[in-house]
């Protein structure tokens, strides 16, 4: 089914009628695709192996079959009445309205997403936070990246919107709390109540490490951080929420002086209602600048 027949779908169709049909139907889109394609690379063909076999999902991999929401352990904080994992010994809170079973699968995902085989691993043995590094967090969310550098970290500045998630986030950093700073700002182009720049919040500051996961708005915060791509040193950024990022912010970061790698592996981004060909897309870009800040 093309992508406008898809469309034409979604509209014509009550969703409630919909049921598994129109990934059915993507999964099929990807077979007959790279099937087709004379020049497929034997990692694609691999993800073709895969989705004949299995259904269609966001990491089209065996390694995703270790983490079951089953496996995962939710503990309740007496104090706070907040839910949480434990993440390498350390708590890790999650939204107060999210109930056990919401958790289990939820982190059952992250444990996916940040598995060393998958394409949306943040770090590296080659590629991580250094002792005494500023590191900034764009998109925290439940703060699992944050959380797995705490340690290392010389200063963390995390920025949220979510009131849940900040919530959520106090009580998970709040053993570090002299080194971690909230920012209830969304980073974008622009500078106003609710926004900043990246190159506005850290005029007179510097950063070491920024992770960006944003949803699809990457490209402004890159608009909006001239100055910041000057300085700072590594970058990990989501490239799979849109289908030119990775291309587009790969040359940016280029001609800043980055050496740019990808993690390996691709993802098959589902909730994209534009998924189109080539329908596969890397997950991440890896910038590292040699004299950075």
């Amino acid at each position: 089914m093309s992508l406008l027949k898809r469309r034409l779908y979604r509209k014509l169709v009550p969703k409630i009628f919909r049921g598994d049909y129109l990934f059915t139907s993507l999964k099929q889109d990807i077979i007959d695709y790279y099937s087709s394609l004379p020049d497929a690379t034997a990692e694609q063909i691999s993800i073709v192996r895969y989705l004949r076999a299995n259904p269609i999902t966001v990491y089209p991999y065996a390694f995703q079959e270790k983490y079951a929401p089953a496996d995962v352990s939710v503990y309740t904080d007496d104090a706070s009445g907040l839910k949480y994992v434990l993440e390498d010994g350390k708590r890790l809170y999650f939204k107060r309205r999210f109930r056990e079973a919401d958790i289990r699968h939820y982190y059952s995902g992250l444990q996916k997403e940040q598995d060393p085989d998958s394409p949306h691993r943040y770090l590296s043995e080659a590629f991580s936070v250094e002792d005494g590094d500023v590191v900034a967090d764009v998109g925290v969310a439940e703060g699992n990246f944050s959380l797995s550098v705490i340690e290392k970290a010389g200063r963390l500045i995390l920025f949220e919107t979510d009131d849940e998630w900040i919530e959520a986030l106090q009580a998970t950093f709040e053993p570090w709390k002299e080194k971690v700073r909230l920012v209830k700002r969304r980073v974008s182009d622009r500078n106003d109540s609710e926004n900043t720049t990246l190159d506005e919040y850290f005029k007179t500051d510097r950063i070491d490490f920024l992770k960006v996961d944003i949803d699809g708005a990457e490209s402004e915060l890159l608009k909006g951080s001239e100055k910041i791509l000057n300085n700072v040193s590594r970058i990990a950024l989501c490239v799979y929420h849109k289908q030119d990022d990775e291309r587009d912010f790969s040359v940016l970061l280029e001609d800043k002086g980055f050496e740019v790698s990808l993690t390996k592996g691709y993802m098959i981004y589902i909730f994209d209602k534009k998924l189109d060909v080539p329908y596969l897309r890397r997950g991440l870009i890896r910038a590292f600048k040699a004299g950075g800040s």
